[in-house]
């Protein structure tokens, strides 16, 4: 080969290949250095607290009547707590004891006070659990109550503001508690309670399907406190536990 034709090397590095370079080195190092931070903060936060504490005891230890103020009235207001709950449960006793209602009180409740003197009456006659369930999609049930005998009371309410002179309850009220009583709520004791008029064929197709009607003048009686509502009923079914009562 000629000089001429020669390649020119003079003065020419030869050519080396840059290793490729690591992606993500900085990823576990910034990472851990959030980690750091972290905990530094931690640290901090924790010994502020616990000066803040050692501050706190120091100042109560120098002011200790303080102490002896808030112990006082605490002990006042927790005293004051329970001498109003104790009075709150005998008064509720008392008025159990002797609620009573008559009539016209009944006509000028709105609908669901009705409901809840309903199911305060059976408070009354030795049912505690006795609540009221009125409502939206209440499926024929405005209260449910467990007796002393161990029978479910399932209680629809018909409150007319109008007394004997409002619309009367029919057949088809009773329809209604009648297909959901006992199969959807589990009643025993099946009632439809109203301070109006029960027309003669809702009276007879509760009669067939074992259902009680408490109209006005059995609301009355019952309202006065003269006897529990399973006294005043007919073809009441038997106690379901033997009971001091039975």
């Amino acid at each position: 080969m000629s000089p001429r034709t020669r390649p020119h090397t003079r003065g020419r590095r030869p050519a080396t290949r840059r290793a490729p370079a690591r992606r993500g080195s900085r990823g576990p190092g910034r990472r851990r250095q959030r980690a750091d931070d972290r905990l530094i903060g931690r640290l901090v936060a924790g010994v502020l607290a616990v000066a803040l504490l050692v501050a706190v005891v120091d100042w109560l230890l120098d002011h200790w009547w303080v102490l002896v103020v808030i112990g006082v009235i605490g002990v006042l207001a927790g005293g004051g707590l329970l001498y109003r709950r104790r009075q709150r449960t005998r008064w509720e006793a008392v008025r159990a004891q002797g609620l009573r209602y008559g009539l016209p009180y009944l006509d000028a409740l709105h609908h669901s006070r009705f409901e809840e003197a309903v199911r305060d009456l059976m408070r009354r006659d030795g049912c505690p659990d006795a609540v009221r369930v009125g409502g939206g999609g209440d499926l024929g049930a405005d209260v449910k109550a467990t007796d002393p005998y161990g029978r479910r009371w399932v209680i629809q309410c018909k409150h007319r503001r109008s007394g004997l002179a409002g619309s009367a309850v029919g057949t088809p009220d009773l329809q209604i508690l009648n297909g959901t009583a006992r199969q959807v709520h589990g009643a025993d004791v099946a009632v439809i309670v109203t301070n109006g008029r029960v027309t003669a064929p809702a009276v007879a197709f509760a009669r067939q399907q074992r259902l009680h009607v408490v109209d006005r003048h059995t609301l009355g009686v019952w309202a006065s406190g003269a006897r529990p509502l399973w006294e005043l009923l007919r073809a009441v079914p038997p106690p379901r536990r033997p009971t001091a009562l039975s």
